[in-house]
């Protein structure tokens, strides 16, 4: 999803739900970061890329085999 909330007024994507231990969501987050060439974090088993990406990251996540479900506009 795309967000804003607590970035001041910067757009950041967030993606959720995704399975997997710590070490998989952080290596994975690694790999979405250097596709979208954007810095990111991850809080808990939400990750967040800096800017707006989703289409990008749709594509990515679905090759993965991953269900993607676009929210937030």
């Amino acid at each position: 999803m795309r967000d804003r909330r607590g970035r001041g007024g910067k757009t950041a994507t967030v993606v959720v739900g995704l399975p997997g231990t710590e070490a998989e969501l952080d290596s994975l987050l690694k790999a979405l970061k250097q596709l979208c060439g954007a810095g990111g974090s991850r809080d808990g088993r939400m990750l967040e890329i800096q800017g707006d990406h989703r289409e990008r990251l749709q594509q990515k996540l679905e090759a993965m085999g991953h269900r993607v479900r676009l929210a937030g506009g």
